[in-house]
């Protein structure tokens, strides 16, 4: 098995190598990019620059390209993040009761006990300043750097810091499995669904411009501005939660217990 996984890896790792002789070489001035459709004269990234205010109310280029120009790849990259998560849950989730394991002794006193004063009352000042710049990090993502692959590290990573600082069992009362596996499953439903609504509305799928009925815009750029803000919150919520996921799997060798 562990030869045909190696083999596998590398015949993909080849064929991967070998479609990159296909690509244009670093900041060539006539790559497609750059030089734009032969016979039409604009560059895609000259129109991304100049047009995307325009097209979507969003001044932060890099999100409007990942949101709505290419939602579609946005889309099936959250899958992607989402399969991940699924994966490591098949392949490490141990179901039944944990196994007893020696654990050390350690004194449980106010003196003996630093790691519960120090880094506990240190998470406990720190953990909620990181959850709330993790929501504006969200929030603001089309208008200011950040978006829902960021900010949803940014929340995930405050609820691994919460199971460092305490235990994986803590945390997991706040964050339980079944919580995370649905804000997981939620997290794409949301995004696929504006997909959908617009098709609903007979127009194409991910066609936020025609949601301006439903969000009562002044006009469709502006509902291709709020759409976008939606499906960052989705990304966000697979994100935060695969993340965490991943966290307590590995961390707890599938048994969701106590962890590192």
């Amino acid at each position: 098995m562990k030869c045909f996984a190696l083999f596998a890896v590398f015949i993909t790792g080849g064929l991967l190598l070998f479609g990159t002789a296909d690509f244009p070489e670093q900041g060539d001035p006539h790559s497609p990019p750059n030089a734009g459709i032969p016979g039409d004269g604009v560059s895609i990234s000259h129109y991304y620059l100049t047009q995307t205010e325009k097209d979507t109310h969003v001044p932060n280029v890099v999100t409007a390209v990942l949101a709505d120009y290419r939602g579609y790849d946005t889309l099936f990259e959250t899958v992607v993040i989402f399969a991940a998560g699924m994966a490591i849950f098949a392949i490490l989730r141990v179901s039944g009761e944990p196994r007893k394991r020696h654990r050390p002794i350690t004194d449980s006193s106010i003196n003996g006990d630093h790691r519960r004063i120090i880094i506990g009352t240190t998470c406990r000042l720190l953990i909620p300043v990181i959850q709330l710049f993790a929501l504006y990090v969200v929030a603001h993502g089309h208008h200011s750097p950040g978006g829902g692959f960021q900010g949803g590290v940014i929340l995930g990573a405050s609820f691994i810091l919460f199971a460092l600082a305490n235990n994986l069992t803590a945390a997991l009362q706040r964050f339980s499995e079944k919580t995370f596996m649905n804000l997981a499953c939620l997290g794409i439903l949301i995004y696929a669904g504006f997909g959908i609504f617009c098709q609903f509305l007979e127009h194409n799928f991910l066609d936020y411009g025609v949601l301006q009925k439903i969000f009562h815009t002044a006009d469709p750029q502006m509902a291709r501005s709020h759409s976008m803000l939606g499906v960052e919150i989705g990304v966000a919520f697979t994100v935060t939660a695969i993340m965490f996921a991943i966290y307590a799997n590995l961390s707890s060798k599938g048994e969701l217990d106590n962890g590192l």
